[in-house]
């Protein structure tokens, strides 16, 4: 009888727990959201309490709709730059613990920076990423702001490899998770002791490292009898979700590219040597494919941009989509649809969130421009949907000084659904965009993928390719694009004013006075 596996892909705003067959179809899956915590200014938070919850549920609830599939294995791909603080004996040491997209240590990587040069560091790791975001520094900063925390703390995990040590009562990491750390040589395929000298940490204090198909353990008894599994499935190490997401999205080859679109989106290339370049600043990640990397450019709001713009600006069109039973974001959509293309000269930046790098670091902020009397909720709508096209084919353009990228770039994620969106990103981008089968389901189909050669069931990842159906290719508009370059032009210059005003207005934040 052939056997099933499990993949779990815990993201930014929720899990999504699908059960795999062993050709790589999914049978079924189910979605678990959970909260993102914004305490403060540059605080991003989640509860690790509900990872932990919603991976039980997620699996519990596939178990339920598949009862008579024999599962094998459980593999996950996780969100990057997680800092799980945990003591010796494994316990929890924070309830709330910054995620990805957490800029709160930025005088740690200022002080480190002081003593060990930026640029050699960025050659070494590959991390592009504002340097507060990555874990060394979330590790620095529980030194100075919680040190209790920190001088209990036996060693830093990632997100889905906490998860996995609930899941088998051991704790390690891959190569993919790990080269997110801060502290990776991408070039040896190790932790890098200078980097962490230099930090004032220590090697024990961040998870062995092995391969994303390496088993990691059996399901301990009680935790299965709490899921409803059988004894003996085991636990595969998994990755990091933007090198699952690229295996799922058949991007392990060099050349191969794919843009996904979720509550952050970006653009990615594979490549057998990692593309470090300091003015582009990509950033790089090792891939759960061996001896292969994924480097990228992105933008940090996308997803959480739409979700604001409909909780503030468009809280009716939101609240009647409740009302309706219909998703708010596809209901944004349909709203996009009836302004003109342009959205009548209003212009929206969208590091709502903060900016990678290339966007301007974590203190730039996102801004609608050109506003006027005539606007409506229906160029709101279209503004913020290009408004993110327009961020993304920045960052295209960027990645393509670097690299050849094919004239077709596949797109994965939520956006990928919305015939809007991906006509304008072809008009932004400038190249066919392609959907297939694979949608929303690439990183569990890369978690799965991984399961599925960890166990000896796949000899390799070429099954991915059977898998990936094109549905639908969507081809720029000719007509419109002299109108996409003047916005384009619009819009860099935009982008560029909300560089230049980020220490102003980052001051502004941080003030308290009671009046003007």
């Amino acid at each position: 009888m052939s056997k099933s596996v499990i993949a779990c892909d815990l993201g930014t705003g929720s899990a999504k727990v699908a059960l795999f067959g062993d050709d790589g179809a999914c049978i079924c899956e189910c979605v678990v959201p959970y909260e993102t915590f914004y305490p403060g200014p540059k605080l991003h938070e989640q509860r690790v309490s509900d990872w932990w919850g919603a991976i039980v549920s997620g699996i519990r609830n596939v178990i339920a709709q598949a009862p008579d599939e024999e599962i094998a294995a459980i593999a996950l791909s996780g969100h990057s730059l997680g800092c799980v603080p945990l003591d010796a004996e494994g316990g929890l040491l924070a309830t709330h613990v910054p995620i990805w997209s957490d800029g709160r240590a930025t005088q740690e990587a200022e002080s480190f920076f002081r003593e060990f040069d930026y640029r050699t560091w960025y050659a070494r790791t590959g991390n592009g990423f504002p340097a507060p975001l990555y874990p060394l520094f979330k590790a620095m900063w529980l030194r100075t702001h919680r040190p209790e925390v920190f001088a209990a703390a036996k060693v830093f995990a990632g997100t889905k490899d906490y998860v996995n040590f609930r899941l088998t009562g051991r704790l390690v990491t891959d190569p993919s998770y790990a080269s997110g750390s801060g502290a990776y040589d991408l070039h040896r395929g190790e932790y890098c002791e200078e980097i962490l000298r230099a930090a004032g940490l220590r090697r024990a204090q961040w998870p062995e490292i092995v391969a994303s198909t390496a088993i990691v353990g059996e399901v301990l008894p009680d935790v299965a009898s709490l899921l409803g599994l059988p004894p003996g499935v085991k636990v595969v190490a998994g990755g990091v979700d933007n090198s699952c997401m690229a295996l799922g999205a058949a991007t392990f080859r060099a050349g191969d590219a794919y843009c996904s679109m979720g509550s952050s989106s970006w653009l990615t290339v594979s490549s057998q040597k990692p593309l470090i370049d300091h003015d582009v600043v990509p950033y790089v990640f090792q891939h759960v494919v061996p001896e292969m990397f994924i480097s990228a450019t992105s933008i940090f709001s996308s997803g959480t941009s739409i979700k604001w713009v409909l909780d503030t600006l468009l809280a009716n069109v939101h609240l009647q989509a409740g009302r309706d039973g219909r998703d708010g974001a596809a209901a944004l959509v349909d709203l996009a649809a009836t302004a003109s293309g342009g959205a009548h000269g209003l212009l929206f930046v969208p590091t709502l969130g903060g900016g990678t790098s290339f966007e301007g670091g974590p203190e730039v902020r996102g801004a609608f421009v050109g506003v006027d009397l005539q606007h409506d909720a229906a160029d709101v709508a279209r503004a913020t949907l290009e408004g993110i096209a327009m961020a993304l084919a920045q960052a295209l353009d960027a990645l393509r000084g670097l690299t050849d990228i094919r004239p077709q770039m596949t797109i994965v994620g939520g956006g990928a659904k919305s015939a809007l969106l991906r006509q304008i990103l072809a008009d932004y981008f400038r190249c066919a965009i392609a959907k297939t089968s694979v949608d929303q389901q690439a990183a569990a189909l890369g978690a799965a993928a991984l399961a599925l050669v960890g166990i000896g069931q796949w000899a390799d990842f070429s099954a991915i390719e059977r898998l990936q159906a094109v549905s639908g290719i969507t081809q720029p508009d000719s007509g419109v694009a002299a109108q996409c370059e003047a916005a384009r032009e619009a819009f860099r210059e935009a982008s560029a004013q909300q560089r230049a005003l980020a220490p102003r207005l980052a001051k502004l934040r941080e003030s308290r006075f009671a009046t003007c």
